[in-house]
């Protein structure tokens, strides 16, 4: 009774410094997210999908203040053309933003969308609370509660350029809550690229719907060197023969949890989920993955690679869940650490939950250090060996990388990784 109380107590600290938009489509979806998460209460380390994880700071009513730092590389994915929206400790630039106006899609604002009748009414809220069960997910729900502002984005066509969600980081202090709706519609096409270090402490939500035959390409870089404590979530519901491809690359941050919750609905539908981190010190990340077969003849993969040093700390919980009647399902799952000193961990919880019977299901997970026999051949080639290292650390985290179909952006983030080995040499 006394956690109960504890937990209850801390649940009404947070949301009691939290102000709830009002009007509008998603108001409906606002206040029975708020009855969800007041009922849950927020996370704990008692609960069983955090017990890797300690979220005390992403809970507590004050963000824990997060240094500012400069940068001398070029922002991320500036060589590419793209349509690019801005948002500055949670709230929306005009001036830093493209105008939202792309051949294929219609982008709005959600913070103006206030019309009652709006096609996000659909979507807003609904896969979210689908995805808090059978694990419940209260950061998420909160998010839907209180975020006020984020963007929707309605696929048509195939869209004429990527669009690119930048978050920046001006004060030490900053709380930034953003929730974005995408509805890519039958046969349309879209690819999402995230970056930036967002805030002190972020809390995102999207919901991604894709109509049969349609294709989501996302492609997101947390943060550089930064103390970022961030949670984010992606639900997401596939239909027929659809694609959703989602790539993620962590570079430090204190700690970043990314949920990603995808049920594949329509049969032939494709979902890949990836993604690369590397830490240092004081560093913990959480890799959380709940994929749902519910259709036949679809295929899932989560491909996970850590590199982690001096005491930094890995998680991937990753669990694939194939209904009765979801036969000929394809669901493959990989995670892996490559820990370059003897203080790091990685912690892992591979999940395989099946209830049919024609179906071609793996799972693995390892943690080693760099191989010595291939350093030594290296540096008997010549190569010193931070380069030698750097290099069979990139080896490892290609699988990975090699998930992103795009060249452009696969040479984006293999050069991101790269300037990171190089800066944090020993």
């Amino acid at each position: 009774m006394a956690d109960a109380a504890l937990k209850q107590s801390a649940t009404e600290a947070r949301l009691a410094g939290l102000d709830m938009p009002t009007g509008g489509f998603a108001e409906a979806a606002r206040r029975e997210a708020l009855s969800r998460v007041t009922a849950m209460g927020l996370p704990e380390r008692r609960d069983e999908y955090w017990k890797y994880t300690r979220p005390d700071t992403l809970v507590q009513a004050a963000p824990m203040p997060a240094a500012l730092f400069e940068h001398d590389e070029a922002p991320l994915f500036d060589s590419i053309d793209r349509l690019n929206i801005v948002f500055v400790d949670g709230v929306f630039d005009a001036e830093a933003s493209d105008d939202l106006d792309l051949a294929g899609v219609s982008i709005e604002r959600l913070a103006e969308a206030q019309a009652d009748i709006h096609w996000a009414r659909d979507i807003y809220g609904v896969l979210e609370a689908k995805g808090q069960t059978p694990v419940e997910r209260p950061l998420a729900a909160l998010n839907t509660a209180f975020a006020p502002d984020g963007v929707l984005i309605h696929v048509t066509g195939k869209a004429a350029k990527p669009v690119n969600l930048t978050y920046r980081h001006n004060s030490e202090t900053s709380d930034a809550i953003l929730h974005h709706v995408i509805r890519v519609d039958e046969g349309a096409e879209i690819t999402v690229l995230e970056n930036g270090p967002a805030a002190a402490r972020f809390n995102k939500v999207m919901e991604v719907d894709i109509a049969d035959t349609g294709a989501f390409h996302h492609v997101r870089a947390q943060g550089r060197d930064h103390e970022r404590r961030a949670a984010t979530h992606i639900f997401a519901r596939l239909g027929t023969e659809s694609t959703f491809k989602s790539f993620t690359l962590t570079a430090n941050g204190v700690l970043t949890r990314n949920e990603c919750v995808i049920e594949l609905t329509g049969d032939d539908a494709v979902a890949h989920v990836a993604g690369a981190c590397v830490g240092d010190g004081d560093f913990h990340h959480d890799d959380t993955v709940f994929i749902t077969h519910d259709a036949v003849n679809c295929e899932s993969r989560q491909v996970f690679k850590k590199v982690l040093r001096n005491g930094a700390t890995g998680v991937f919980q990753g669990k694939i869940l194939v209904q009765p009647g979801a036969q000929k399902t394809d669901g493959y799952q990989i995670s892996q650490s490559l820990l370059l000193d003897d203080d790091s961990q990685f912690l892992a919880k591979p999940e395989l939950e099946i209830y049919a019977d024609d179906v071609a299901c793996s799972h693995g997970s390892t943690s080693g250090a760099i191989d010595e026999d291939a350093l030594f051949y290296l540096r008997s080639r010549g190569v010193p060996e931070g380069p030698a290292t750097d290099l069979l650390t990139l080896a490892f985290l290609a699988e990975a990388v090699d998930e992103i179909e795009d060249e452009a952006l696969r040479d984006e983030i293999n050069a991101r990784l790269t300037g990171w080995l190089e800066r944090h040499r020993s």
